[in-house]
């Protein structure tokens, strides 16, 4: 083909595509003036019939690339209008035959022999022709019944020129319509396509794929298990424009009536050929990217078997694209925003914004059950709803103005690897579409995608030598209790664990091991995040106490006064020390969200108010009923209340920030920590267990065995979503690595002081996440109008090193009552008598001179977080504050007691279920924390902490002890607290 040819032929394709553009747009402006909607349906299909006639010609007259582009678009039933479909389906396999003097030229050129030295007999008429090549029956001088396929003279370079024109026009419309850019798709097809023109190359991945699917013994009715039904032809011979396979007798699987004349299940056929490509992607990493309808045939003879053919375009991943992908999958099938967004770190793609809700809508779009064709008009008129919605989401988010949103790009970098995946699962989508039947791909597909993953997680440290994560042991004790974890991992009690003790203010213990989760095979690192529920409140109530020493709150205080919402329904005689010593009587408050609606938990304002609205079943003071979840709405509201500040600012003021845990401690993840979030699973052995166990005293009623056993089946679903991870539970969502969380009873064994700097043998260095949160300073007030406050607006529009400038507070914050003034620093201050002991602070200076002293010890490098030297007989409510809690409760004053076997009080600290810890032992300056992703029963917990304590010789805590079945209350301790 000449030049002169090729620019008329670029002339052509460059000229359609504008009339075609300019076509659509006239009628998108004149429909908009449309008063009937009938006379506006028949002026679009109109334009479809005309326009696909228009397209459907020029590829049937420039052949090469555009053939190509047809066939895929003709499996579109799904998404593109029935007269594209109707016409462009002519491509799949009747194009006109080239001449035969040509074809038999072709092949003994290339295999260097005449036809009668080749063939007993060859059929002269083709039985397909396709874009590259075309296809004819034939006999070999063995005997042997064959087809061969001849590519076309002169394709290549036709090919690759089309290649070009695509490029540019696909330039052209990313330009014209921004929301339309193909780009990541054309440029893998540059890269892919010229393999398909080196039938060796064909002949080598067809060897590979049948050896792949186990489709070598075709004819074995005992296949193992993982292989799929399927048959793919024996490569005879290849060069690079001549292919020979093995004949195989089968109806086209676009030739319906046919496959309806012999029988054949159509449903069953495209099922095992998604199950094949599932196969081909997830198992093998090496699928073939063309599974148009003229690529299968269909066996004539029961049980009619699929048929897969050319193996021209065929794609091969990476071990950790394949994981990546599966991750993927699996992440949108259980709708887990953290794996989505990881998955999409690890292969590369990369977003321009923070829009997990509208990326987990668009992969759900991706991998949804395929349309039949009767059902695709209303099907893309959903579609186009979705997108509408989501990008009044991006327009809102990002400010944008119509015409800017139009033009902008959600996705920064797109990985070329997807665009071969995007297109075969569009193609299959087609393929189920343009067959008439329903496809649910996460049922076929998912155990694939669970086998990748699962490989990898199961190998277990038996079989991986980077199952502890390689950091320098700092101790003895810890490089036993490595042994000892890989002995539980053995055992499959692990899947991924920290582990982080303190001594005498030094790290002993600061090991991690296994994976993130359970469809996530990367490695447990020093800085991962896990969920660790209940220890949550161990925190929130550090923060409380941290208000109280710094002379903002009374623990005798009546919560009303400092909250007066709070005052109504007979509440008005709780006081914040009832709310610690879980004595307040709202034990089952909110209890009912579960059942109501599991997301509004991650409501901050509405939980605040029913907290406020809620009605207590005892008196205060009176019974120790655990506050499951109540709890954290209470101290929240406490904290935020006393201060005038948000939550987590208090949270890094008072803790994160002074301890230099800075991206390793959260009550509410913000986004860019993602990735090394650990995902959430459960032992269903070790929760078999909970049969065993009867009612409770100590737990509420609505927190009894019987639910706590229905509940934990639930939570990891609900805790591994991005939206309720992000949420303030502050009784039960906190995401901490364990030397965070370690640090932080190292500091609280040592009554408030700071330990030195963590372990520098720990990589990355405890604190050195640049990531820092904003958080507004002040609460959000509003108005009668439901407005945000001019104070409030004008804070949120300074910030100063990362976070938002402190102003004045706003009016509704200022004189609450209860002898309080408003300070410069944006605080409410307390009045408070130094001699009297029920203020709960026995500091003698005055809350201002604390405070200062607080700040200017910081600076010296000192931190001491309490200044209280009594400050653990307030954690425990004993000493002067035993007036403040039950004496004999299993809780003080926001913290579990924790008791040797003599009875005699160690320390304290919190549990969360599923087995996560932090506590520490007061007489022998110890401190630990584990944290864990696989939810159990406390066994492992138990284990480790008995183990740590006896190489220590420090009494372990009798929370700790017993795991018989037959002892219910030290069984239930790990897992309710």
């Amino acid at each position: 083909m000449g030049w002169g040819n090729i620019f008329r032929r670029r002339v052509k394709v460059f000229s359609l595509a504008v009339l075609i553009y300019l076509d659509y747009k006239a009628l998108q402006k004149r429909d908009k003036f449309m008063k009937s909607k009938e006379k506006s349906e028949v002026l679009w299909k109109r334009a479809h019939e005309r326009n696909a006639k228009r397209v459907r010609n020029l590829m049937i007259q420039s052949e090469g690339l555009w053939v190509k582009l047809g066939q895929y678009l003709s499996t579109r039933a799904d998404v593109l209008p029935s007269a594209y479909i109707l016409l462009l389906k002519q491509l799949q396999d009747s194009l006109p035959p080239r001449p035969l003097q040509e074809v038999c030229h072709t092949i003994e050129r290339e295999l260097r022999k005449s036809m009668k030295e080749l063939f007993l007999d060859f059929d002269e008429n083709s039985l397909a022709t396709a874009s590259i090549a075309q296809v004819h029956r034939a006999t070999l001088i063995d005997g042997r019944k064959v087809v061969v396929k001849v590519q076309h003279e002169d394709i290549k370079r036709i090919i690759l020129e089309d290649l070009k024109d695509a490029k540019s026009i696909v330039d052209w419309i990313a330009w014209a319509e921004p929301q339309y850019n193909f780009n990541p798709m054309i440029d893998e097809w540059c890269k892919e396509a010229p393999k398909e023109l080196d039938f060796n190359h064909e002949a080598e991945n067809t060897r590979t794929v049948s050896k792949n699917l186990g489709c070598a013994n075709k004819y074995d009715s005992d296949k193992p298990i993982n292989k799929v039904d399927v048959l793919i032809p024996e490569v005879i011979q290849s060069t690079e424009k001549v292919l020979i396979l093995e004949y195989m007798d089968g109806i086209r699987l676009n030739d319906l009536e046919s496959l309806e004349a012999c029988g054949a299940n159509k449903q069953k056929i495209v099922e095992e050929i998604t199950r094949a490509y599932a196969h081909q992607i997830y198992v093998d990493g090496f699928f073939n990217g063309d599974p148009h309808p003229g690529n299968f045939l269909v066996s004539r003879e029961p049980p009619h078997h699929p048929v897969l053919l050319d193996f021209g375009l065929t794609k091969k991943i990476s071990s950790s694209m394949k994981q990546s992908l599966a991750k993927m999958f699996l992440a949108t099938a259980e709708g887990d925003h953290v794996a989505l967004l990881s998955s999409f770190a690890e292969m590369g793609l990369k977003l321009r914004l923070d829009l997990p809700e509208q990326a987990m809508d668009v992969t759900s779009v991706f991998f949804r059950a395929s349309t039949p064709a009767n059902e695709a008009a209303e099907h893309v008129k959903s579609l186009d709803e979705r997108r509408a919605r989501n990008m009044k989401v991006l327009q809102e988010k990002m400010n944008l103005s119509q015409k800017e949103v139009k033009r902008f790009n959600p996705i920064d970098a797109f990985p070329g690897d997807m665009v071969i995946f995007s297109r075969v699962v569009n193609l299959l989508r087609g393929l189920s579409s343009t067959l008439d039947v329903r496809i649910v791909y996460q049922d076929i597909m998912r155990p694939f995608a669970e086998s990748v993953l699962q490989e990898e997680i199961a190998k277990g440290p038996s079989s991986s030598a980077q199952w502890i994560y390689d950091t320098p042991v700092h101790s003895d004790i810890e490089a036993k209790l490595r042994q000892i974890l890989v002995e539980l991992g053995n055992k499959d009690k692990i899947l991924g664990i920290q582990v982080c003790a303190y001594k005498d203010g030094e790290v002993i213990i600061d090991t991690a091991a296994g994976v993130l989760g359970r469809y996530d095979p990367r490695p447990v690192q020093p800085d991962s995040l896990f969920p660790v529920f209940s220890v949550t409140k161990g925190i929130a109530a550090g923060m409380l106490h941290w208000l109280v020493d710094n002379g903002k709150l009374n623990l005798d205080e009546s919560i009303a006064n400092i909250w007066p919402e709070f005052g109504t329904n007979g509440k008005n005689l709780i006081k914040v020390h009832h709310v610690l010593n879980h004595t307040a009587g709202l034990q089952n408050a909110l209890a009912n969200l579960r059942e109501e609606h599991p997301l509004l938990l991650t409501d901050w304002d509405e939980c605040l108010k029913r907290i406020a609205m809620s009605v207590p079943e005892t008196e205060p003071g009176q019974v120790q009923l655990y506050h499951y979840l109540s709890f954290g709405w209470l101290c929240g509201g406490i904290i935020e209340h006393a201060s005038g500040k948000k939550f987590q600012e208090i949270l890094e003021e008072a803790i994160v920030r002074p301890l230099n845990i800075e991206g390793e401690l959260y009550i509410g993840i913000p986004p860019g920590v993602e990735s090394r979030l650990a995902a959430l699973t459960i032992d269903k052995d070790d929760f078999s267990k909970l049969s065993k166990i009867g009612s409770l005293s100590v737990l509420p009623s609505t927190f009894q065995p019987e639910n706590i056993s229905q509940l934990a089946t639930t939570l990891p679903a609900l805790f591994n979503m991005l939206n309720v991870r992000r949420a303030i539970i502050p009784a039960a969502n906190g995401h901490c690595s364990a030397r965070a969380l370690a640090r932080y009873y190292a500091a609280l064994v040592d009554r408030g002081l700071v330990p030195t700097p963590h372990s520098s043998l720990s990589t990355p260095l405890l604190g050195s996440h640049p990531h820092i949160p904003k958080f507004s300073s002040e609460i959000t007030s509003k108005t009668q109008n439901g407005k945000k406050s001019k104070a409030v607006n004008s804070a949120s529009k300074k910030k100063e090193n990362g976070y938002e400038q402190k102003t004045k507070q706003s009016k509704d914050s200022k004189d609450r009552g209860g002898g309080r003034e408003s300070n410069s620093d944006g605080y409410t201050r307390i009045a408070i008598d130094s001699t009297s002991g029920s203020s709960g602070s026995s500091n003698t200076s005055s809350p201002d001179e604390s405070f200062a002293s607080t700040n200017d010890s910081r600076k010296n490098n000192v931190t001491k977080i309490f200044n209280n030297p009594r400050i653990h007989d307030e954690f425990m409510g004993m000493g002067e504050y035993s007036n403040l809690a039950l004496p004999d409760g299993k809780f003080g004053l926001g913290f579990r007691r924790l008791s040797s076997s003599d009875g005699s009080f160690i320390g304290f600290g919190h549990s969360g279920m599923g087995g996560s810890t932090g506590f520490c032992d007061i007489e022998n300056r110890f401190a630990i924390a584990v944290t864990l992703n696989k939810m159990s029963f406390g066994t492992v917990t138990s284990k480790i902490i008995q183990f740590v304590c006896s190489e220590l010789n420090v009494p372990s805590p009798d929370e700790f002890s017993g795991i018989a079945a037959g002892e219910e209350l030290s069984i239930a301790r790990p897992l309710i607290n």
